[in-house]
């Protein structure tokens, strides 16, 4: 990738955009535990709730393979990350990332998603310019 970048850079001056790199592709996802018909079900024919879950599992697995090369894992900032989630998709997010051992930031709108981590997380409510320690 450092090649075809170097080897693009003057032409890339010149025209003031860049015309290869990773925001030029596509990430094919498919979900193995699902079919459409005989085949894989891609992501793009999946339901939201299945896309976000997916998404997730990305990004957990990231955050798994660079606590294993660095030996802490990083910070998580999932914003929204629950919305398209059923309640036994929330409670696998929840205990894989208490698993993980990771800081996690998460919001949502809804209060009551949250209740699963109980003691596990500090929660707080944002209100009118307010922070309040929101306890379950």
């Amino acid at each position: 990738m450092r090649d075809f970048l170097r080897a693009a850079r003057a032409d890339d001056a010149a025209s003031g955009t860049t015309r290869w790199g990773t925001h030029r592709s596509d990430l094919a996802v498919t979900y193995l535990g699902r079919g459409l018909g005989g085949e894989t079900l891609r992501a793009a024919d999946c339901s939201t709730g299945e896309q976000k879950a997916l998404l997730l599992s990305i990004i957990l697995a990231q955050a798994r393979l660079t606590r294993y090369l660095r030996g802490q894992a990083p910070i998580l900032l999932l914003d929204e990350a629950l919305a398209h989630l059923d309640s036994g998709r929330r409670r696998a997010l929840f205990e894989v990332m208490l698993d993980l051992g990771a800081q996690a930031w998460l919001t949502g709108t809804e209060c009551d998603w949250f209740r699963p981590l109980g003691h596990a997380a500090q929660h707080f409510d944002i209100a009118d310019g307010k922070i309040t320690n929101v306890n379950f």
